[in-house]
């Protein structure tokens, strides 16, 4: 019997567009013959929606659906349901539109991206694609992923975070900065992705415009050190605890100084070739790809991740290597970066979900009652005085 798998995309994020086309693609290249697809869609005011119409690219350009009906999931343990919404149906006929065996979440960035999501599937008690809830809230939250991986002594650069009320006293903090980092520097929002709301700043009035910027996205900004001359080396890990095996590395070329949205998602990839956007695999040493592989499995499970995620490294003119920060699922599935060990982007879901499913059965061995009769052995009233 096929297993029946919920693609959840879309969400109440300024990485919405993307969150969709990462779902389209995941139900485009799943294994047809193993699982039936049921598509999610998270639209931009919250709402879940289903419907066979969502799992087609052209509705969602041409905003044509046809037969969506808004549902809801509930967050009872071990329920794999999802209902109608209750203002379509009684309060007491609650139908049933569809059962699941496994969600494959592709919704990036804020309530997707960060553990929020993941959250609700662990109270569910169903088997779900990518990080834990901390693995998720972890690698999302650029200050939280810095202060772990510096615990594991992982090779950064240097970086000052701050709250975006410290803003307020703008003159002492850009002078700590100055300072403490010097110029060039980067200027990030800590929970967002995909380059949305990142500057670099050469000046006093470059940090200023980008700190504005940043405070928009976030309540929580990040400053980190430029490196002089760099590389972008990105690489892949898949598994679960120390199972873990590495793609290819790549390197983002036809860029200056940062990869821009429009780079990562509508401009052409190439793979080994310097025309396009990637050079797949990257034009490195051997010995320098051992390390950063080696790297990237050490910043996987520093966070204790599981499923897939992509690592990007910084490499400087002497290659020194710089961990710049992990991408989990849904951030990147970084498909390319299989392809050339022989792994289709097929073959590559039907692993996650294989790895979804075991690691639930892992989970699930753990013990989550333990009965010590403490109702009956304790004395409430004089305990705790009456109600």
């Amino acid at each position: 019997m096929k297993k029946r798998v919920g693609v959840v995309f879309g969400g109440r994020s300024v990485e919405h567009e993307v969150s969709v086309i990462t779902g389209l693609q995941v139900i485009e290249n799943i294994d047809k013959s193993k699982y039936e697809v049921i598509p999610i869609y998270i639209d931009k005011d919250g709402k879940w929606l289903i419907g066979d119409s969502l799992s087609k690219f052209e509705n969602f350009k041409n905003k044509d659906f046809k037969g969506v009906k808004e549902v809801v999931v509930v967050p009872n343990y071990n329920n794999r349901k999802v209902y109608l919404h209750p203002e379509k149906t009684s309060l007491f006929s609650k139908k049933i539109l569809e059962t699941l065996d496994v969600i494959f979440p592709a919704v990036h960035g804020t309530n997707g991206e960060d553990g929020t999501l993941q959250g609700l599937f662990e109270l569910m008690n169903i088997p779900y694609v990518g990080g834990s809830v901390l693995a998720s809230s972890v690698g999302m939250d650029k200050v939280m992923m810095k202060s772990v991986f510096k615990s594991y002594e992982l090779p950064m650069v240097d970086y000052i975070w701050f709250y975006r009320n410290r803003w307020e006293d703008k003159e002492k903090l850009i002078e700590e900065i100055e300072k403490t980092l010097g110029y060039p520097v980067f200027v990030k929002p800590a929970n967002l992705g995909s380059s949305i709301g990142i500057s670099k700043a050469k000046n006093r009035e470059d940090l200023i415009k980008a700190v504005e910027v940043a405070i928009r996205y976030d309540r929580k900004i990040i400053v980190e050190k430029g490196v002089e001359k760099p590389r972008e080396i990105n690489c892949s890990v898949i598994g679960y605890d120390d199972r873990l095996k590495t793609s290819v590395c790549e390197e983002p070329v036809g860029w200056e100084e940062l990869l821009s949205f429009e780079d990562k998602y509508i401009k052409s990839n190439t793979k080994g070739t310097k025309n396009g956007r990637r050079i797949i695999p990257a034009n490195i040493p051997d010995d320098i790809r051992v390390k950063i592989e080696e790297l990237a499995k050490r910043a996987f499970m520093a966070i204790d991740c599981r499923g897939i995620a992509r690592i990007d490294f910084l490499l400087d003119d002497k290659n020194n290597i710089y961990v710049n920060e992990i991408n989990t699922m849904p951030g990147s599935i970084a498909y390319y970066l299989w392809e050339p060990k022989g792994i289709s982007f097929k073959e590559l879901i039907d692993e996650l979900i294989e790895i979804a499913i075991k690691s639930y059965e892992e989970k699930n061995k753990n013990m989550y009652s333990y009965d010590v009769n403490l109702f009956n052995k304790i004395d409430f009233q004089n305990k705790c005085g009456k109600m």
